[in-house]
C-alpha cells in the first residue's frame, strides 16, 4: 500500500510572525563588556546602601551637633588611645556625616563618581565608630556593621547601563 504524503502547508508571508527571530532577541551578556545579569542583592543592596548612607549621615550630624553642643553628652573615657576632646569627636562626626549623607544622594542619583566615593568614605566611617567603640558601644558596632554592608554592596553593584543602549 502506498502511503499518501501529507499536505505541506503553505509558505508563511511573514516568516518572522509570532516567533522571535535572532534580530529580535537581545545579544548574550558579555562578561568582558561589564554586561550580564549582575546579583540581585548587590543591585537592591547599592540602592540600599544609599538610603542607608542618608540616614546614618544624618544621625552622624546630630551627633557631632550633640557632640560640639555639650561636652559631657557621652560618658568620659580616662586614658583612652584615641581620647579626643568630644568636642572634636562632635566635629569629626558633623564633617563625616555631612559627606556621608551628600554622598549617600549621589549613590541613589546614579552618580558616577559616589560608588567609588562611597566606598572610600564608608570606610573611613567604619575607622572613625572603631575608634568611638568606648564612648558608644552598641551603636558603634551597629555603625561598623551598616559600614561594611555599604563598602560591600557598592564593591559588588555591577556597572551601570544609563549610558549603553
Amino acid at each position: 500500500m502506498t502511503e499518501t504524503p501529507t499536505p505541506t502547508p503553505p509558505p508563511d508571508p511573514d516568516p518572522g510572525h509570532g516567533v522571535w527571530s535572532d534580530k529580535h532577541r537581545s545579544p548574550e551578556p558579555d562578561p568582558t563588556r561589564g554586561d550580564g545579569a549582575g546579583s540581585g542583592w548587590a543591585t537592591s543592596g547599592a540602592v540600599f546602601a544609599g538610603v542607608l548612607m542618608i540616614v546614618s549621615g544624618i544621625l552622624g550630624i546630630l551627633n557631632g551637633i550633640a557632640g560640639i553642643a555639650k561636652d559631657d553628652v557621652y560618658t568620659r573615657i580616662g586614658d583612652y588611645t584615641y581620647g579626643f576632646n568630644l568636642t572634636t569627636w562632635g566635629w569629626i562626626h558633623l564633617v563625616l556625616g555631612v559627606i556621608v549623607t551628600v554622598t549617600g544622594f549621589g549613590i541613589l542619583k546614579g552618580a558616577d563618581w559616589a560608588r567609588g566615593v562611597g566606598i572610600v568614605i564608608a570606610s573611613l566611617y567604619v575607622i572613625l565608630y572603631f575608634m568611638f567603640l568606648p564612648y558608644e558601644p552598641l551603636w558603634s558596632l551597629i555603625a561598623i556593621g551598616i559600614g561594611v554592608f555599604v563598602i560591600w554592596a557598592l564593591a559588588t553593584e555591577g556597572p551601570r547601563r544609563s549610558a549603553r543602549a
